[in-house]
């Protein structure tokens, strides 16, 4: 089997699971990009198998310590334990995420679960190449930037099942607050909304940010389709506001809240636009949410740590750039 030998600095040689393309000491036999490739040190011992591609500045990411081949046994083991790894959290396995890339054992693998349908997306060249070994009733979301990186191009479509004729609809539970009387229920379009249709990681912080909007007013930017602004309301928040610029977003916030019997005030604006106007009408909110999209990894995190210092005095739940 072709592979690398790495530095002797290599952060792989301390736990971490790659090989960046500058830790790289030599290539031995002829690796074709997404080969399976042995890892070694400087004294020709083996650390594990990985995945390649030179055109990525991770030029292997291991995904075993010992040989191995990416093969169907493989895949059904990996995704097994993963799989029994949420039975044991108590994870709901009908919405979930099954499969989280490194995590699991599968880099650049992600398949969430939506009911009856499984969405892929392959991040990587290796897992891309054989993502038919992975595919049954499932949609892919081949479509984010990130594969570019990989040499990929952007890619959507049923890979083999049924199709589902529009949106499906998803029940989170927020019934363990008080105010809540059932689970919420949202729509999600598995083709074209955000990541693989809905951000599943935020489910539990919809039930915590929620705890503190009983009787307050609430202020949901970035609402993208309204999951805080709604999982508040449903709290007993006095008033909550949502904002978005994207106008698609917008309608499907309506139409979950309409779904679920809840009052909010949507707002189809620039976030930063509202709090610059909100800041000069001295506008006054309990609780503030602000979950960025990915345009904060850029120049323009700035203008939102601006917009966070200037509602200080609020109770501001700041979550990671989706």
């Amino acid at each position: 089997m072709a592979g690398i030998v790495v530095k002797p600095r290599a952060r792989i040689l301390h736990g971490h699971d790659w090989v960046f393309s500058s830790e790289v000491l030599k290539v031995f036999g002829t690796p074709a990009d997404g080969d399976v490739i042995s890892l070694k040190d400087g004294k020709d011992h083996l650390i594990g198998s990985a995945i390649y591609n030179s055109k990525s500045q991770i030029v292997a990411r291991r995904f075993s310590r010992r040989k191995q081949e990416l093969d169907l046994d493989f895949f059904k083991r990996r995704i097994a334990q993963a799989a029994e790894y949420r039975v044991r959290r108590d994870v709901d396995l009908k919405l979930c995420r099954v499969v989280w890339s490194e995590g699991d054992g599968l880099p650049g693998v992600i398949i969430d679960r939506y009911g009856d349908y499984f969405v892929l997306q392959t991040l990587t060249l290796a897992m891309d190449i054989r993502k038919d070994l992975m595919a049954k009733n499932i949609i892919e979301r081949d479509d984010v930037p990130i594969r570019r990186a990989e040499g990929l191009e952007l890619l959507s479509g049923v890979l083999e099942g049924a199709t589902p004729s529009g949106p499906i609809t998803i029940e989170i539970n927020v019934s363990r607050i008080a105010a809540a009387t059932a689970p919420l229920q949202l729509e999600v379009d598995l083709f074209h909304g955000q990541k693989t249709g809905f951000y599943l990681d935020q489910r539990q912080n919809y039930e915590m940010v929620a705890q503190y909007a009983k009787g307050r007013r609430m202020l949901d930017c970035f609402t993208n389709q309204g999951g805080f602004a709604l999982a508040c309301a449903s709290a007993g928040a006095a008033e909550v506001t949502g904002v978005e610029e994207n106008s698609a977003n917008i309608a499907a916030a309506r139409r979950n809240a309409a779904r679920n019997h809840l009052k909010v005030e949507w707002i189809e604006q620039d976030v930063f636009r509202f709090l610059r106007a909100a800041e000069k009408a001295h506008s006054q909110y309990d609780l503030i949410v602000l979950d960025p999209p990915s345009f904060t990894k850029t120049r323009g995190g700035s203008r939102l740590q601006i917009a966070v210092a200037r509602w200080n005095s609020r109770d501001v739940f700041l979550l990671a750039p989706r």
